[in-house]
């Protein structure tokens, strides 16, 4: 997949191009659908399909007070838009320049010019424009006068609850510990990604030790506990599919209550050589195993510790 940062850099000529647009925060189900709408009329047409997203949330500008946390960083949502086999991607940097574009500007600068459109594909509730005034009706009009359709692509809702998919919802289970749940709607296990730093080497001296995520790594963390699941390490083969079991830690270590922030580490079953400092990895949650308690003394906990890696042995049939 080609990645465009911005109008600026696709080469001309490029086009024609079905275009999806959205915010692609975790590309869950919803975003699929789209982008599988999107290939469909490509290969009709005979096209490129594009998917046109933002380098942060817009709300992080326009309205910071409510803007939710992400559930991808830009690094993984281009990896996960590679994945569902589209032809390029174009991050927007969404900053105040591109937030006072008129609708028709954001037409013709972005999608047109550019990349050669001749269909463009929204959820319902797209919005675009300065102060949002644009809207898929305003989209149809635009698209009236610059030669492209457009396809509104109806949401993914659940049969007796009626609720959407959405990030929103994604996040709400993962706060709840719900990584099964999350994992439906997204059609994968919830992931985070960052670099392997040096901890307190706690879980090395109980004999279990870990890979600790640096504290600025991207991804929703979920709720704090023990999760089964994999590790992945992009050095040594991430495209390949190499994954390491894991039991996997989220929270502060209340045993002993010297850790300031939430972080997540990952003990390797039956690895304990690898070196992973340093290394870029995706920390994957597979299924919750318990909450985070606080155990009276270190035996009690490597007992615990020792319980857990056999529930997680179960869980991923390792």
């Amino acid at each position: 997949m080609i990645v465009f940062h911005g109008p600026q850099e696709v080469p001309a000529g490029f086009g024609p191009s079905v275009v999806a647009i959205g915010k692609f925060d975790g590309v869950h189900a919803g975003h699929r659908v789209l982008l599988e709408r999107a290939k469909v009329e490509a290969a009709a047409r005979g096209a490129k399909v594009v998917a046109v997203t933002f380098d942060r949330n817009p709300l992080a500008l326009l309205r910071p007070d409510r803007c939710p946390e992400n559930l991808v960083g830009v690094t993984q949502k281009l990896r996960l838009l590679a994945e569902t086999g589209i032809d390029a991607a174009m991050v927007l940097t969404f900053d105040a320049a591109l937030a006072d574009l008129q609708p028709r500007e954001f037409v013709r600068g972005i999608l047109v010019e550019p990349l050669g459109t001749c269909a463009v594909l929204v959820g319902n509730d797209f919005r675009f424009g300065r102060g949002g005034a644009g809207d898929p009706d305003t989209l149809e009009r635009l698209g009236e006068e610059f030669g492209f359709s457009v396809g509104v692509v109806d949401d993914v809702s659940a049969i007796d609850g009626g609720r959407r998919v959405s990030s929103t919802w994604v996040r709400e289970l993962l706060a709840e510990g719900d990584v099964e749940g999350a994992a439906k709607l997204l059609g994968r296990p919830a992931s985070v990604r960052g670099e392997v730093v040096h901890g307190l080497k706690r879980g090395r001296e109980l004999g279990f030790p870990t890979a600790n995520l640096s504290p600025s790594l991207e991804g929703f963390v979920p709720a704090d506990g023990v999760y089964a699941g994999w590790l992945v390490d992009e050095a040594t083969g991430l495209r390949s599919g190499t994954r390491y079991p894991a039991a996997i830690s989220v929270g502060t270590n209340p045993t002993f209550d010297d850790v300031p922030t939430r972080q997540v580490e990952a003990h390797v079953l039956d690895e304990q050589g690898i070196d992973l400092y340093g290394h870029e990895v995706d920390v994957q949650f597979v299924q919750r195993v318990r909450g985070m308690v606080a155990f009276e003394g270190i035996e009690a906990l490597i007992a615990q510790m020792a319980d857990d890696v056999t529930q997680v042995r179960r869980m991923l049939g390792a």
